[in-house]
């Protein structure tokens, strides 16, 4: 295959995400299927992201900060491509992780704002760390996204992954850990991320009427429940209620012992309200490596176009081969992040007269 560590690499973002997201979506099964393959795959891209670290620093030193800033985002990308590549229990990983967050200390230094440690306390259930990146517009409000890894990944490197998707974007970011969010009681963790959006509604820079959330994994049931509770949310990134149907599916099973038709109806009246409970937008993504399949989501997608109730899908391609399936997270990430935008936009503005 065509794509390396590139002797000479060049800070150019646009390129290096295009590269990132040819190379996986050329990843065939066939060349994965040894250890082997893969560990010298994660080799490659690992390789390739210390020589944009490495043209960073140079930037740097000539104290050319925008194109040190933009060599930054292209290590993260070739990082996240490269620990996806190697498997979760090879030391590898956490050394590539670990090139990750000593890239978003270091990126502070050419991105002219860095990102912010925040402490958000929850009352009894007490208090947790996230990561805030502002949108990097202070004359203006702008809007924010509460985004929460999945449940194998820590905050920061969620983070990680999504800094280079959203620059230029005009939204802030609260990215917080599936662990902070996930180990309470029932009802814990809605009562959690209304603190999260507590803390990003006081904040100057932020926009109160237009903050929405993001569940990566398992977070995505998480992000629906508490697009429920809130009304404050204006736009989800969730499972639109796939995951609790499917644990109480068996049920309705027993439950109608008539005929098939009846039985659609009442399968399709529950999906339908599940996806009500959202009192916003709403965005599901099926297959990959989410837990939400291709199948029950378009089967959510059409009984909601017949309810009128606003539901989008996005399909990331998944390349099974050994282990786990690798996802173009590169095609995906761009995908989300341009719906968030979309659905988080001003309104427009009245013309009177």
């Amino acid at each position: 295959m065509e794509f390396g560590a590139w002797p000479h690499v060049r800070g150019d973002l646009a390129s290096a995400r295009q590269n990132a997201s040819a190379f996986l979506d050329g990843l065939l099964p066939e060349c994965d299927r040894t250890q082997l393959a893969r560990q010298s795959w994660g080799a490659t891209w690992a390789g390739t992201g210390d020589a944009y670290c490495r043209l960073a620093d140079l930037n740097i030193k000539k104290k050319e900060y925008d194109e040190a800033t933009e060599a930054w985002l292209c290590a993260l990308t070739a990082f996240e491509v490269a620990r996806r590549l190697v498997a979760d229990d090879d030391p590898r990983r956490a050394h590539v992780t670990a090139k990750v967050e000593a890239g978003l200390h270091k990126i502070g230094l050419s991105f002219g704002h860095e990102v912010e440690s925040a402490r958000i306390a929850c009352g009894d259930l007490g208090e947790f760390l996230a990561y805030y990146l502002p949108a990097g517009t202070p004359n203006s409000r702008a809007p924010a996204v509460i985004c929460v890894s999945n449940e194998e990944e820590t905050g920061v490197t969620l983070l990680g992954r999504l800094l280079p998707v959203v620059i230029g974007l005009g939204m802030s970011l609260l990215v917080v850990s599936h662990e902070n969010i996930a180990n309470h009681t029932r009802g814990g963790s809605e009562i959690v991320l209304s603190h999260c959006l507590d803390h990003l509604s006081v904040r100057p820079d932020v926009d109160s009427s237009r903050i929405g959330i993001y569940g990566d994994g398992l977070s995505a049931s998480l992000a629906t429940e508490y697009a429920a509770y809130d009304r404050r949310i204006a736009a989800a990134v969730c499972d639109g209620g796939i995951w609790n149907w499917t644990r109480s599916l068996r049920s309705i099973e027993w439950m109608t012992s008539t005929d098939d038709s009846t039985d659609r109806d009442m399968v399709s009246g529950h999906r339908s309200r599940l996806a009500r409970l959202p009192n916003c937008p709403i965005l599901v993504v099926a297959g990959g490596r989410g837990l939400v399949s291709v199948c029950e989501a378009i089967k959510l997608q059409t009984v909601c176009m017949a309810a009128r109730i606003d539901v989008d899908l996005v399909m990331p391609q998944l390349i099974r081969g050994l282990g786990e399936g690798v996802d173009n997270f590169v095609s995906s990430d761009g995908c989300i992040f341009s719906w968030l935008k979309q659905k988080l936009a001003p309104p427009p503005e009245r013309v009177v007269g």
